[in-house]
């Protein structure tokens, strides 16, 4: 049985060994995960929608390699069903933001047959006993927009239902959401349980408004955070003054976004503290933060990660953030991060 306080305060994000917007090599991804694991990291999070199983197939491959004792705690997802693309498809070019060679595109099913089969599937490429945590992908309106409401009740009646089978037969150990929005979180809450909620950013640096209602709601009734996507689709690890395209919610980032970024960044060289240990650091002083899973695609990523998690911040800095209204006055700030 797994212990969602045992994952580590740093996590691996598995989406970039999916071919995320590039392609890497088979031996490249490998050697990131193999980084990962001996850098201490027990944490990795991936879905079939990640290079259309190719992320899942190797963080499995090189699991079973380095960890035949199946000691990693890895999550998945459902919600997406893999289906074969049309004949003649070029393979080459990205598709839905990954370049891999998978012959197969995902499409959102949160059917209770097709979580039970996507379950089955992931495992199978996951080469692994049993998932530990499982996580709907990408349900809310954000996503769906007004196909929300016709997907929040095929989830409820159905996806839901099939994952609440598969804790409570002891298939997995916890379940959750894995999304891009915490109001469809509070509205899952309302009608159902969950054990865990992976957040892609709105908990960050930049973003504190979680802290209204949807963290209290999940002091409340317990629920634990892994906060993915730390750096805020990359505006929060490169920083806006060095130039270059600056991205932030996948987007580019608005002038607004990018003067607020400014100020913290400012901060953070006063303070010599480096802008990306800030962003990583920040979301776990909140007790329901357990792990930050940046996404990482490189060793020398890997080892980057682990540094900026292990720097020193001064107090002042945060002092100063709070002062000059760059983060909220209620946001709890670390004493200390360690793996």
């Amino acid at each position: 049985m797994v212990d969602l306080n045992a994952l580590g305060r740093l996590g691996f994000g598995a989406a970039a060994i999916g071919n995320l917007y590039r392609a890497t090599p088979d031996e490249e991804a490998a050697a990131t995960v193999r980084s990962a694991w001996d850098s201490g990291l027990l944490y990795y999070d991936t879905a079939p929608h990640y290079g259309f199983g190719l992320s899942e197939k190797r963080l499995g491959d090189a699991l079973a390699e380095i960890d035949p004792d199946q000691r990693a705690i890895v999550s998945t997802k459902v919600g997406r069903r893999l289906d074969p693309v049309e004949p003649g498809t070029d393979l080459s070019v990205a598709r839905q933001a990954f370049v891999t060679p998978e012959p197969f595109e995902s499409v959102f099913d949160y059917s209770y047959d097709a979580v039970m089969r996507s379950y089955e599937a992931s495992r199978a490429r996951l080469r692994r006993d049993r998932i530990d945590i499982l996580l709907a992908h990408d349900i809310g309106r954000v996503t769906h927009g007004d196909d929300h409401p016709r997907r929040f009740a095929e989830f409820m009646e159905g996806g839901y239902r099939a994952m609440r089978e598969l804790r409570d037969g002891g298939a997995v150990d916890a379940i959750g959401l894995g999304v891009n929005e915490y109001q469809v979180c509070e509205e899952v809450m309302a009608v159902g349980e969950i054990d865990v909620v992976l957040l892609a950013g709105r908990y960050t640096l930049l973003e504190q408004e979680a802290l209204e209602t949807f963290l209290p709601l999940c002091e409340r009734r317990d629920v634990k955070i892994v906060l993915g996507g730390p750096y805020n689709s990359g505006i929060l690890a490169r920083g806006v003054r060095g130039g270059g395209e600056l991205h932030y919610n996948y987007e580019p980032a608005a002038p607004a976004i990018v003067a607020r970024v400014g100020a913290i960044e400012d901060l953070c060289v006063e303070h010599d503290v480096p802008l990306a240990a800030a962003a990583l650091q920040l979301p776990l002083a909140h007790p329901q933060v357990i792990s930050v899973i940046p996404g990482l695609n490189s060793a020398d990523q890997v080892a980057q990660a682990v540094a900026l998690i292990q720097t020193d911040i001064p107090p002042a800095l945060w002092r100063d953030l709070k002062d000059r209204g760059l983060i909220r006055a209620d946001t709890p700030v670390p004493d200390s991060i360690t793996l």
